[in-house]
């Protein structure tokens, strides 16, 4: 009986480690309810700035002037976002005593960045073409692709906030005039449930 025991323990033992080696598992939940909130307040500044004479986002859009500055602002939020993650994940990491860029934060990042960028490239090209009403739906639906893609090396509700944000996409896609709305839902509202949720779970105590 004993020995069934230690063989037991030494294979869970083995399986974390395998486990720990591929994933990444030290994401911050403050990281995502920050950067929620960074995208709420843009959100709100963008409707403030355009909103008065228009209730499409996809009619604020066709004014270049007002384009650059939504751009702009969005910049700015990914930017911060960025910042955000690589500080509050990396102290994480360095109080578990673990090294940040690791084999599993390799396979994470990469996979993450695949549909990214693919979607970042149509975007830009449909932008120079004037296609602009599919851009919210599209930002949506590539950033949860690359969260579905990333999640088998990280926390599975990664995965779920993957499939919520492609939704959300879709139904972008369906009522383009209300872009904005659904723009501050997936990467407002969700990141903020999501970091909540990912605090309580592996941060707080």
């Amino acid at each position: 009986m004993k020995k069934e025991e230690h063989y037991l323990a030494e294979i869970k033992e083995i399986r974390q480690m395998m486990e720990q080696s591929s994933r990444f598992l030290t994401l911050s939940g403050l990281a995502g309810i920050l950067i929620g909130l960074y995208a709420l307040v843009g959100t709100f500044l963008i409707y403030q700035m355009f909103y008065q004479n228009s209730d499409s986002f996809y009619a604020v859009l066709l004014n270049s002037r007002n384009r650059s500055l939504i751009f702009l602002i969005f910049s700015i939020i990914l930017a911060l976002s960025l910042v955000t993650i690589l500080h509050l994940t990396s102290r994480r990491v360095k109080k578990s005593g673990k090294k940040f860029w690791n084999p599993g934060m390799r396979l994470l990042a990469t996979n993450l960045a695949v549909p990214l960028l693919t979607g970042g490239i149509l975007m830009i090209i449909l932008i120079l073409q004037s296609v602009l009403f599919l851009l919210p739906a599209l930002s949506l639906i590539f950033y949860g692709l690359a969260l579905v893609n990333a999640a088998k090396y990280t926390r599975l509700e990664i995965f779920y906030m993957g499939l919520f944000q492609i939704s959300l996409g879709l139904f972008a896609a369906i009522l383009p005039v209300y872009g904005l709305l659904f723009w501050a839902i997936g990467f407002g509202l969700l990141h903020i449930i999501y970091g909540t949720v990912m605090y309580y779970r592996y941060e707080h105590n």
